[in-house]
């Protein structure tokens, strides 16, 4: 067995996704795991180049998991021959300018999302990749876990028959700040600092669609600042300017409908943060993170309409778990591995700038949707 390293630089290691899911979750746990396997017996080994604003705050990172590579200077870091993944996990607004900085540098680029604050920023990117021949990638997390992979089995083994709706909640109550602190940074309701719930989930929700069940056709949003002040991280009120919650309605190939309401200030009453019901002509399934449950035509009851009768149905209990039938690790930590099979082995990897870019779209004609109060057809994104 041959361990082939590879240097990859990681931005924004310090901040909650940066640290958390890519840096611990990812490539240190590919570490301790001994590597990426590839068919000839060969692992790829990652070897993090930290990368922050805060020389303290990457000490500490550093010390903390037995790491001496970091620095504060990106520009030295994308220099390194021995260097060739840039990886970015900055707030939207500095992304695009560091991503194009190491595309001009030679690297291949996988960031987290959205790409960039526009369309035609992101498209630009994709193409300037394109042109320097190097490879990129960007996180679609949601399609990695095993919630939601049952779900892809489900779809993927015939069992809706002809889909006809899915229905999406996702959220949580994000305290103001002020007799607790929040639980998200003072920059997402902010929108001058990139912030805003549209521009955060509806790519999620463009690749879950497209990938799960079919492309987006048209969309129809209403979006709304709830909470239209919050408290800071230094304690000081601040006018909320960004969007809190969103609603939209996509319409889909094949005349699917669907309806995925994204909230930061909804309390939870379901059993997962996240949940997608799909109904279809022969079944239905409400699939969450981990979880996902089914009920079958020929088991479908039968409610009847009576508001002067008490409901003894226990409706929940009408439907049944879907096993597991495999082991699900980190969903961030599965693409990871996926991303870098894709660089040493030549492994398909579709979820590259232009996938970005579509979900940049959704997101963009979403809040175009709600600034215009009417649908909007998505188009084809021009090469």
């Amino acid at each position: 067995m041959t361990r082939r390293s590879i240097g990859i630089i990681v931005n924004g290691v310090t901040g909650r996704m940066g640290y958390r899911q890519h840096l611990v979750r990812s490539l240190l746990a590919i570490r301790e795991a001994g590597g990426v396997p590839l068919p000839d017996g060969d692992r790829i080994w990652p070897e993090p180049v930290l990368v922050g604003r805060s020389e303290t705050r990457l000490r500490d990172v550093a010390e903390r998991h037995g790491l001496t590579d970091w620095t504060t200077d990106l520009a030295a870091a994308l220099a390194r021959d021995d260097v060739a993944v840039y990886f970015d996990a900055q707030v939207t607004q500095q992304r695009e300018k560091a991503i194009r900085q190491a595309i001009e540098a030679g690297k291949h680029v996988y960031t987290e999302k959205p790409l960039a604050e526009s369309t035609d920023a992101a498209l630009d990117l994709a193409r300037a990749a394109e042109a320097a021949g190097v490879r990129t990638g960007v996180v679609q997390d949601k399609l990695f876990l095993p919630g939601l992979r049952k779900l892809k089995r489900l779809v993927d083994g015939g069992f809706f028959g002809r889909i006809l709706s899915v229905r999406g909640e996702f959220g949580y109550w994000v305290f103001e700040g002020d007799w607790q602190p929040a639980q998200r940074p003072s920059w997402n309701y902010r929108a001058a600092d990139g912030g805003g719930i549209t521009v955060d989930m509806f790519p999620h929700w463009h690749y879950v669609l497209e990938e799960l069940f079919a492309p987006v056709r048209a969309v129809t949003c209403v979006t709304a600042t709830h909470i239209p002040e919050r408290v800071d991280e230094a304690g000081e009120r601040y006018p909320a300017t960004a969007d809190d919650a969103a609603y939209g309605i996509f319409e889909l190939d094949g005349g699917i409908v669907a309806q995925l309401n994204s909230s930061w200030c909804v309390r939870v009453n379901r059993d997962e943060l996240v949940e997608f019901q799909v109904d279809g002509t022969e079944g239905s399934a409400v699939a969450g993170l981990r979880g996902c449950r089914v009920q079958h035509r020929a088991v479908t009851p039968k409610p009847v309409w009576n508001p002067d009768l008490p409901v003894t149905d226990d409706f929940r209990a009408q439907w049944t778990e879907v096993p597991d039938n495999e082991e699900f690790d980190n969903g961030f930590k599965v693409q990871w591995e996926a991303f870098l099979r894709h660089l040493v082995a030549g492994e398909p990897f579709r979820w590259d700038f232009r996938a970005g870019a579509r979900g940049v779209q959704l997101a963009e004609l979403g809040l175009r949707s709600a600034r215009e109060g009417r649908r909007l057809e998505v188009p084809e994104l021009t090469r």
